[in-house]
């Protein structure tokens, strides 16, 4: 995909019309005074890498479980990689760098230990109480779980900090608040999670609507991210090897160029090389396709990017199959590995024996704040309480709590 050069925002330091205008937000659930040197966005970006969920990051699994090996990538820095994506396709498309840059950040705030293990595990628990989604959870923990502020609980971020972490990945509803149907099955609709409801009744964050093209940003950035650097993380860990990446075409070429290049590279710089080859193109593709987009389209308003109707950052379809050859090879060769399996499982257990323990007896749940709130809790209240802790949990302390109440844990490796 090809990209007009003089429309990039390399160095210009001016936003495009379209762009989301940071001295003229939404606001706050909660007024606040401006500050008076920074916009609301830097604000936003700086209360999110301040917080607890932020710092937790750092022991929650990416792929592998952060015991397996120090260089595999974690949920935080997983996190920081697709803030640096985010930030690039803003700063190239003449957007505010910092909503795009906050919402990648944040994005992921919601996740379980373990990873997508965790939310597996969790939806299955709790499905009798509003089920688990990690989107929902984020907003909760921006909005009620932090707590650190004198005058409110949460971050009290901007409208569109937190329109873009609701609904980076496009509209929950159709505009009469009903939900949308789920393509991937057809005659059924994807529900809203409850949270999310619940909060847009008190500040309402257009549900109906696509997100800014910032929030478009960063949701592309975190598949061009984690499709690049699973495939790396795999590498390193010998579950997937060069000769099985022949089967991704895309690879492929990127491949024959560096060994053509560079002849008897050793393979770490080969790896590197065929990797920043990914994200550039992928990233090139995605600015292209969004010129394009703006071309048709002409915004002359963030909101007029909210009413087109469709996603404006997002791949060509040539990009498009080769970012599903990527995710389908990674689900083969990578997330279904008997070996990755076999440590899902064990992940899965100390969730189900962690659930089982705290209904059974919430004072197991030992942090004071937590304790002092327990009573007097029905067991919806006591459900979503005990959903709240497990999933603030980190691998490390979940592993250390079942430790604590189990004779066996199992081994994660």
């Amino acid at each position: 995909m090809t990209f007009d050069v003089s429309k990039l925002g390399f160095g210009t330091g001016l936003r495009a019309s379209y762009a989301t205008d940071p001295w003229n937000s939404r606001g706050r659930l909660f007024a606040e005074s401006l500050s008076p040197t920074r916009s609301e966005f830097q604000r936003d970006r700086d209360r999110i890498i301040h917080t607890t969920a932020f710092r937790r990051l750092k022991h929650k699994t990416q792929v592998f479980v952060a015991h397996e090996g120090d260089h595999y990538r974690t949920r935080l820095t997983h996190t920081i990689e697709v803030a640096q994506v985010a930030r690039a396709l803003a700063r190239a498309l003449r957007l505010d760098e910092d909503l795009a840059e906050g919402v990648a950040l944040v994005h992921d705030f919601g996740h379980t230990p373990f990873g997508h293990t965790g939310e597996d595990a969790m939806a299955e628990l709790f499905r009798d109480h509003g089920g688990f989604d990690h989107n929902a959870q984020s907003l909760a923990i921006v909005t009620k779980l932090e707590r650190r502020y004198a005058e409110f609980d949460g971050l009290n971020l901007t409208w569109e900090t937190l329109e873009g972490l609701v609904k980076h990945n496009g509209p929950l509803t159709d505009r009469a608040g009903q939900a949308l149907t789920d393509p991937h099955r057809p005659g059924t609709s994807t529900p809203v999670a409850v949270p999310i409801l619940h909060y847009n009744e008190l500040h309402d964050l257009w549900l109906w609507s696509h997100a800014s093209l910032e929030a478009q940003c960063a949701a592309i950035a975190d598949d061009i991210a984690y499709n690049t650097h699973d495939i790396d993380d795999g590498l390193r860990s010998g579950l997937v090897t060069m000769e099985m990446l022949e089967e991704l075409p895309l690879i492929t070429g990127f491949l024959r160029e560096v060994r053509n290049r560079y002849p008897g590279l050793e393979e770490p710089r080969l790896i590197h090389e065929i990797m920043r080859r990914q994200i550039t193109a992928m990233v090139e593709d995605v600015i292209g396709v969004a010129q394009r987009n703006l071309n048709e389209i002409r915004p002359e308003s963030a909101d007029d990017v909210r009413m087109a109707g469709r996603t404006m950052a997002c791949f060509s379809p040539e990009m498009a199959t080769a970012d599903r050859q990527v995710k389908m090879f990674l689900y083969r060769h990578l997330y279904r590995h008997p070996d990755v399996m076999r440590v899902r499982e064990q992940a899965a257990q100390i969730i189900r024996d962690l659930h089982a323990a705290f209904m059974a007896d919430p004072s197991q749940m030992g942090d004071a704040r937590w304790s002092a709130e327990l009573e007097p809790l029905g067991p919806a209240q006591l459900a979503r309480h005990v959903r709240d802790y497990l999933a603030g949990m980190t691998d490390t302390y979940a592993v250390a709590v079942h430790r604590r109440l189990f004779d066996h844990t199992p081994d994660l490796r």
